[in-house]
């Protein structure tokens, strides 16, 4: 199972290496590599979450994430959002913003000889909007996880007040646009405050669209399992695996916008950008979230799922708060890994301990002859 899923991001992963070689030398292949690196050990709370989605669809749809969703993610997010953003900002045409990436002012300067701006400065400056649209779509993503009363809960002592608290319907805008209007308030700049709220708002009309037509067609219905088994959920197909497949795309951008951005501090070539983050991080990132679907590992460790939305607010949060204060991007993915780490190991002890008390049920309902 680990080669036939884990088998093409490998490949994928040699060919983009010979490639960063060829276009740049041993440079752009050390980049590319670090890129590559840092996008799979610091996404790991994206495979989690996408994998409670994709676990929904049905085989179908679970390879149209996998084959169409990453040239989405490779091209659409690593390739062409971050010229796109360069147009709309700096009212360049297309191949203007793309010979602009391409050719950097010497030594990485911010600007040019003739004062104006870089592809990278451009980008950068673009960072208020993107963090608010990114951050308030995370914020809801997580919010709403965290309001609704669940099986089992991980950390009790704060999980079972807001779940109790999220029973006052519509809390998660509430309390995600009530924190939009302080960031724009306190923390963006003064003529960026207007551009802040337009963005955060679009964030949050965007997951709520996307995600009430995923519910809409989302099916609850049971069929019975092979030989008169247990029952198992129906897999979204059509309308329902559609929309569940848009939600996934929108969520992984979401996931992208601050690896994007963070990728410029170690590069602004958007080749080898796209070979890193791209090719090789999201390729690997679906094959992790592949990978727990067919193991059943959110099954098998259930505080795995409340351990990748904590990091989720926790991201939201930083992505906010980096509007008006610079976050390191290491920090932020060492935040979800503490939260993933935290989660399996928290899930781990938790199966142990059950393991003597099913053992003790099944010697109890064993009848003695």
């Amino acid at each position: 199972m680990i080669t036939r899923i884990f088998g093409l991001s490998i490949a994928i992963t040699v060919v983009s290496l010979v490639v960063a070689y060829l276009y740049g030398g041993l440079t752009a292949l050390a980049l590319c590599a670090i890129l590559g690196i840092l996008e799979v050990s610091l996404s790991f709370d994206n495979a989690v979450i996408n994998a409670t989605v994709l676990e929904r669809m049905s085989e179908f749809w679970q390879r149209i994430f996998l084959t169409i969703g990453v040239l989405i993610a490779v091209f659409g997010m690593r390739l062409v959002f971050p010229l796109a953003i360069v147009w709309v900002t700096a009212g360049l045409n297309p191949v203007e913003a793309f010979d602009l990436a391409l050719n950097p002012p010497a030594n990485d300067a911010p600007t040019f000889a003739d004062g104006s701006p870089s592809y990278e400065t451009l980008l950068t400056d673009a960072h208020p909007q993107i963090a608010a649209f990114g951050g308030m779509f995370l914020a809801l993503l997580f919010l709403n996880f965290i309001f609704e009363e669940r099986e089992h809960t991980w950390l009790s002592w704060i999980e079972k007040p807001l779940a109790k608290a999220g029973k006052l319907d519509m809390l998660s805008v509430v309390v995600s646009g009530t924190g939009l209007v302080l960031v724009a308030e306190f923390l963006a700049d003064a003529d960026d405050r207007s551009t802040v709220l337009v963005a955060g708002l679009l964030g949050m009309i965007v997951y709520i669209l996307v995600d009430g037509l995923g519910s809409m067609f989302h099916t609850e219905e049971f069929e019975e399992g092979p030989q008169g088994g247990p029952s198992t959920l129906v897999k979204a197909t059509g309308k329902a695996a559609f929309f569940l497949f848009l939600y996934l795309e929108v969520l992984d951008a979401s996931f992208s916008f601050d690896g994007v951005i963070g990728a410029f501090a170690i590069t602004s070539d958007p080749i080898i950008i796209a070979l890193g983050l791209g090719l090789i991080g999201a390729m690997f990132v679906r094959s992790i979230t592949v990978y727990l679907v067919r193991q059943g590992t959110l099954s098998d460790y259930v505080y795995l799922e409340h351990g990748a939305h904590w990091a989720i607010g926790a991201l939201a949060t930083i992505l906010l708060i980096s509007i008006g204060v610079h976050v390191n991007e290491l920090i932020t993915g060492l935040v979800g890994v503490a939260f993933i780490g935290a989660a399996l190991i928290s899930s781990v002890l938790r199966n142990r301990k059950a393991e003597p008390d099913a053992v003790e049920d099944a010697k109890e309902s064993t009848p003695v002859s």
